[in-house]
């Protein structure tokens, strides 16, 4: 099923709000959506394709100064029997957009924030490269991220310690064909081929958010923006699901201090 939307008058964005989003699951070894697949395509922001469940989850798309419509693009196989979708669809002027770069963008102190296809029997999906963006709420200087429980944090198998480290710390997450980067407060910790100022890449692939063994695991950065970048690869590699089932962090901004 195909269909093209035209952003009309003065519109930045797109706002697809998925209430329901329900489709078959991707391939359980690779996370590829070889199966039902939402590809959505045109404007200026880079394709997006998704399959499984996603209910509750939202995109934001730039449409600014494009004329050509966006296509939306449902490729359904016959063997899947259950599916469900209701899309809300909103647009945004510019003077009310995200910030730019944020394909998904959250407001007020706390909340949950998952990738997409995070659910029981899940597997995170394949070929995903998205910023997640935190709105900085009045008088909050920092922001903390934790794991909703002990098994919510799963991007592929145990990250090995650097013996040579000495530290305890995971291996490089460079290493690894899917990762979480997130900003850091220590110039010690920022990659030289980031793609922005203060941006690190350790800790955040494998089967723990934080160092293993370290608990509680909580994670604090007073870098703004809030953000945290998600980077899987094209699912070259066959691995479990059970060791990429995504990630759901719950996160709490933190007040200033004088």
């Amino acid at each position: 099923m195909n269909a093209g939307y035209r952003a009309v008058g003065p519109v930045a964005l797109v706002l697809w709000a998925l209430e329901s989003a329900v489709s078959g699951q991707p391939n359980r070894r690779t996370g590829v959506c070889d199966s039902d697949v939402f590809i959505m395509s045109g404007g200026v922001t880079q394709d997006l394709k998704l399959c499984g469940q996603n209910s509750g989850q939202h995109v934001y798309y730039d449409v600014e100064n494009v004329n050509d419509s966006v296509n939306v693009i449902m490729n359904l196989t016959d063997n899947n029997l259950f599916r469900m979708w209701e899309i809300k669809v909103t647009q945004i002027e510019f003077n009310q957009r995200a910030p730019a770069g944020c394909r998904q963008y959250y407001q007020g102190s706390n909340g949950i924030i998952q990738t997409m296809n995070f659910a029981d029997n899940g597997r995170h999906l394949a070929d995903q490269d998205y910023t997640i963006c935190m709105r900085q709420e009045e008088g909050m200087c920092s922001i903390a991220y934790e794991p909703c429980d002990e098994n919510s944090f799963k991007i592929g198998p145990p990250v090995l310690s650097d013996p040579g480290s000495g530290d305890g710390v995971a291996g490089d997450s460079r290493e690894c064909d899917d990762k979480i980067v997130m900003p850091c407060d220590s110039e010690e910790l920022i990659m030289p081929e980031a793609s922005g100022p203060g941006v690190c890449d350790l800790l955040h692939c494998g089967s723990s958010f934080c160092n293993q063994g370290e608990m509680p695991c909580r994670i604090e950065s007073s870098v703004t923006p809030f953000n945290i970048r998600v980077q899987f690869g094209p699912g070259a590699r066959e691995e479990s699901p059970e060791d990429n089932l995504g990630m759901c962090l719950r996160y709490e901004q933190l007040p200033c201090y004088e």
